[in-house]
């Protein structure tokens, strides 16, 4: 009987074929089950006649939390904490309808409000069954959870709020445009935000404004932001959103009670140089949460970016003293 090394020697083909089987049996044994836990998975499911498409990982008998974007982002924005967290827990972070990887109706089909945002977020969370969590919230992240939060006290953990804002002290300069949108909904104002909002200088403003060093944040994030926001039809979705903010500031008394009467525990972690949501929008937390861990990094908007690190490590030490 021929060896091995006979056989290699003798039938190139043979050594082919026996070198892609032993590959074939190796794959083969590599079953979902022995994946990294840290592994991202990328899901869409229906909801509202909405395909949502959503970032999971961890065990899902683990606590979950779930992770919720800003302007103009999208799950993508944690796609380097999610494995981070997930070496403990369960962690979900959907896209919002008109946002990322789900479904973008027109105005005409869908009502961008943050109302409709936060009812199917929350429809989101039900169908996928997440019953409990601590719910991470960033910018628009924040009007669209606190929603939810005041609605479902029962289901939230803790918050993590990370530069979204609760208080009229956090609106400043920035936001001059915009409330004069919310008076006066024309297309000349509509306009001027497009203008000065929905440009890839802004996005990239928004991304590097404020950080220590800017060569150290991606210029991927703004690429991939701005490729979504300049899909057709997608200005229109973000005027709409621009306008329906004007909602939130009036929810804010309802959201500070939400804070006191139920005291989720709660990190905050704000990058100081954010001029859309300067500092002063994060002290006001200390008046109505007793149970808050408090801090003021020195990075911008997007603070994962450039402290990604220094944030997972602060949500892991307030999961495990809260779980």
């Amino acid at each position: 009987m021929k060896t091995l090394n006979q056989v290699k020697k003798t039938n190139p083909l043979r050594t082919l074929m026996l070198t892609l089987s032993a590959g074939v049996l190796s794959l083969s044994m590599m079953s979902p089950a022995t994946a990294a836990p840290t592994q991202t998975m990328h899901h869409t499911i229906e909801v509202e006649d909405q395909s949502i498409f959503y970032r999971e990982a961890g065990d899902k008998n683990a606590p979950t939390i779930v992770l919720l974007h800003g302007f103009p982002t999208s799950s993508h924005m944690y796609r380097n904490l999610i494995p981070e967290l997930a070496e403990k827990y369960h962690v979900i972070a959907p896209d919002y309808p008109g946002f990322g990887n789900s479904s973008m109706p027109t105005v005409t089909e869908f009502e961008y409000s943050f109302d409709n945002l936060a009812k199917i977020t929350d429809k989101f969370l039900a169908k996928v069954g997440a019953d409990e969590y601590t719910l991470y919230v960033m910018d628009y992240g924040a009007p669209i959870g606190f929603r939810i939060a005041a609605a479902h006290p029962e289901r939230v953990q803790g918050l993590i709020i990370q530069n979204g804002n609760a208080y009229d002290e956090g609106l400043r300069d920035f936001w001059n445009p915009i409330k004069a949108y919310w008076k006066d909904k024309t297309t000349a104002n509509g306009q001027a935000l497009a203008d000065a909002l929905l440009t890839i200088g802004a996005t990239e403003w928004q991304y590097t404004n404020g950080t220590r060093n800017k060569a150290s944040i991606s210029p991927d994030n703004w690429i991939v932001d701005q490729a979504k926001l300049d899909r057709p039809g997608n200005k229109e979705i973000q005027l709409e959103l621009f306008y329906s903010y004007g909602t939130n500031p009036a929810l804010y008394p309802e959201w500070q009670e939400y804070f006191r009467d139920e005291q989720p525990p709660t990190l905050l972690v704000w990058g100081k140089g954010d001029y859309i949501f300067p500092e002063e929008g994060a002290h006001p937390y200390k008046r109505d949460l007793k149970n808050l861990d408090f801090h003021i990094l020195d990075t911008g908007h997007f603070a994962l970016e450039e402290d990604g690190k220094t944030i997972s490590t602060l949500i892991l030490k307030f999961m495990k003293k809260n779980h």
